[in-house]
């Protein structure tokens, strides 16, 4: 399905330098926010208090944030668990408070706000396991990254693998960055949409890549700039149709999916804008500067053939 076919090739690879440039800057960019301001962790890494509160009705959220936010207990969060009448409340490790005493408090201004809020179960959940699951995220996002290699590797050829690794974990970090500067808080769910972003970013790639291998194979006579311009033009309408497709939808979740999917949906929309720039843009430039060829692409398909795997004529 195509919206518009663009009959003359545009001459991305051109401008291939300007590109790098450009993801060098952003990348330099978020990694000195990182480094300069940090990461702003949610409860689920830091540790805190965790409150399940059901009321006789549908939860007003709204009622319920008000009434928490004017104890100033720090960053919270609240949202919806197991049905519309139970809340789950977030807290951060307060000093001088324990467990019961912050679910006292919290319970108190719930009530006063509104007398059918009743405590089901109260939880702390201590700095270390919030440690481990920063450990865990990152350990995460290793594997990943070291299976994304492995399989680009395997499809096509070690310089589509580094290329495509070095661009999707550019988006990685210029999310990462946005939430350093910004000081959103990072939580498992913001984690969740950093490694979704980079398994579509890498989708992406392998669909740019493949149309690569397929121009090699069909252009026999052509510059590899001129074979890897044809590859992102005939993959242009495609990429607008998906991403666009689905940053209506992530953005449908921004506006309307409350608070609780906020930074969610907001890394999110931050890595699908990006991705359709590394992916097609930075991922193929790189591509062209490893000093890929006709005759690499040719003998990985030939080891291929002799493993049993169907190459294509």
């Amino acid at each position: 399905m195509e919206f518009f076919r663009i009959s003359r090739d545009i001459p991305f690879m051109r401008h291939a330098l300007v590109f790098n440039v450009i993801s060098i800057i952003t990348f330099v960019a978020a990694v000195v926010f990182l480094a300069i301001f940090g990461l702003n962790l949610g409860v689920d890494f830091r540790g805190g208090t965790v409150i399940e509160v059901n009321y006789g009705h549908a939860v007003d959220f709204g009622r319920v944030r008000s009434a928490v936010d004017k104890l100033n207990l720090g960053e919270f969060s609240v949202q919806s668990f197991g049905s519309s009448e139970t809340a789950l409340i977030r807290l951060p490790l307060k000093e001088g408070l324990s467990s019961a005493q912050l679910s006292e408090k919290v319970m108190g201004a719930l009530k006063a706000d509104d007398p059918s809020a009743t405590q089901r179960r109260v939880e702390f959940v201590g700095p270390q396991v919030g440690k481990e699951l920063y450990e865990n995220g990152a350990l995460a996002l290793l594997l990943v990254s070291i299976g994304i290699v492995i399989y680009l590797a395997l499809r096509f050829e070690w310089r589509f693998a580094v290329a495509s690794i070095i661009a999707n974990l550019h988006d990685v970090v210029i999310i990462l960055g946005f939430f350093a500067l910004f000081q959103w808080e990072f939580s498992l769910p913001v984690l969740a949409a950093v490694l979704a972003v980079l398994g579509y970013s890498v989708n992406e790639s392998v669909v740019i890549a493949d149309r690569i291998r397929e121009n090699f194979r069909k252009m026999r006579k052509a510059s590899v700039t001129h074979v890897i311009d044809s590859a992102i033009t005939r993959t242009l309408s495609r990429t607008i149709i998906t991403h666009g497709s689905t940053l209506l939808m992530v953005l449908s979740i921004f506006f309307f999916g409350g608070e609780t999917l906020h930074h969610f949906s907001l890394a999110l929309a931050i890595g699908i804008c990006f991705g359709i720039y590394s992916s097609a843009l930075v991922m193929a430039s790189l591509v062209m500067w490893l000093g890929v060829s006709r005759e690499d692409l040719v003998r990985s398909d030939r080891k291929r053939a002799l493993t049993g795997d169907k190459v294509l004529p």
